[in-house]
């Protein structure tokens, strides 16, 4: 009778904080701000920036050292490929180089003037030079339409060719099929860079959105002095425990709700490739949530008041793509930065996510990074319950210094 008593008094005490924190975030603008325009002004933006996918029409320069009729038809080619379009004609590497500079190209073709002869040995006929830095994507549209019109300039020269050939020769050029080098993508179907990005962009929106909104919960609780709320039933473990799964509760609710519009109706309106196991990808968001709010709430430590966790969040989210391993492997980091990926929730849970929905990976497959993010939801809930009590301890001494000067 007594356990019955107790589990529905902590019920109760939960339920109270859940419902003072829906209160909170419904009567505060800004955090209704970040709540909306992070959720879906920048979900939808992100979406947007990248709805066209892949590279078109990209702007190039061609540099005709051979000048001949080859040359030119070759020109034309590649011209007439969906990926590029000849921009215009340098005379050389350094006007064409000032061209690029200036950002009216992204990439220029050189053809070097022995171009017939080369086309004539099937030896490398055409250089690319590559140096605008604005998007990676574009060099690789560029190769693809180089070596597309010049797979199809060989099908048009190697008839006229045969003409001057003695039969041996002929015969082994007949039996050699034109120079082609194919390609699959196991994982990024359409090879667009909106493919690639946005599924990790979305974990990275909902992560950083729910630190700024615990940060700034917590620190307006420090700055108007309404965290002694907390302490009516006492200090002890146990009720900080309730104060904490109340707060998380009420976050966990509302972005619940966020993930399903970010992960699971934007990619559909905007075509971004989904090849896993609906299911298993969703398994990953409990542990997910809760330790990044757990990790939230341990971070109030450092919030004094509502506005310096969206400073401090902002700043260090720069780097979580980084951390995550899906711009840059894990392998080849420094030992610390490695260590940081498994320190805060973002990286895992965004690193489990890409191989469950783009990779249709099995939860065997994500046993480390789903291990990670549960053994940080019990480390951050302890730290979370600690952090909360020393704060309440500070705010009723500073209440007590007060009221002592007043005296």
């Amino acid at each position: 009778m007594k356990t019955s008593t107790e589990t529905q008094g902590h019920l109760s005490a939960i339920a109270t904080c859940a419902i003072r924190e829906f209160r909170m975030i419904a009567t505060s603008y800004s955090i209704l701000l970040v709540m909306i325009g992070g959720i879906f002004v920048y979900g939808l933006l992100y979406n947007y920036m990248y709805a066209p996918n892949l590279i078109r029409e990209a702007p190039v320069t061609v540099v005709d050292k051979s000048n001949t009729p080859l040359s030119r038809a070759y020109a034309r080619l590649l011209d007439a490929s969906p990926q590029v379009a000849v921009y215009s004609h340098a005379p050389d590497m350094p006007a064409a180089k000032t061209k690029m500079k200036t950002d009216r190209t992204v990439g220029i073709v050189f053809i070097p003037e022995d171009f017939e002869s080369r086309v004539g040995r099937g030896e490398q006929s055409v250089f690319l030079a590559f140096g605008n830095t604005s998007a990676f994507l574009d060099f690789a549209a560029l190769e693809e339409a180089a070596a597309g019109a010049m797979r199809e300039l060989d099908g048009r020269v190697r008839p006229d060719m045969a003409v001057f050939l003695p039969p041996p020769a002929l015969y082994a050029m007949s039996q050699t099929p034109a120079a082609e080098v194919v390609g699959t993508a196991l994982y990024n179907p359409t090879e667009g860079y909106g493919s690639y990005l946005i599924p990790a962009v979305l974990i990275i929106i909902i992560f950083q959105t729910l630190l700024m909104v615990t940060g700034m919960i917590a620190g307006r609780e420090r700055y108007e002095g309404t965290l002694l709320f907390h302490a009516r039933n006492g200090l002890g473990f146990g009720r900080m425990a309730d104060a904490v799964a109340g707060k998380t509760f009420a976050y966990c609710t509302l972005y619940a709700v966020f993930a399903l519009f970010l992960v699971g109706l934007l990619p559909g309106l905007f075509s971004i490739p989904h090849i896993g196991s609906g299911w298993n990808t969703v398994k990953p968001f409990l542990p997910s949530l809760l330790a990044t709010c757990f990790f939230g709430l341990t971070g109030s430590l450092f919030f004094a008041d509502s506005e310096s966790p969206i400073l401090m969040i902002t700043f260090f989210s720069v780097g979580l793509i980084f951390l995550s391993g899906i711009s840059y492997p894990l392998e080849l980091m420094p030992w610390y930065w490695r260590a940081f990926h498994f320190v805060i929730p973002a990286p895992p849970a965004v690193l489990a996510f890409i191989k469950l929905n783009s990779m249709d990976a099995t939860m065997a497959d994500i046993r480390t990074e789903f291990l990670t993010l549960w053994l940080q939801c019990a480390f951050y809930f302890v730290t979370a319950c600690l952090v909360l009590r020393y704060n309440i301890r500070r705010a009723m001494g500073r209440r007590l210094t007060a009221r002592m000067g007043r005296q």
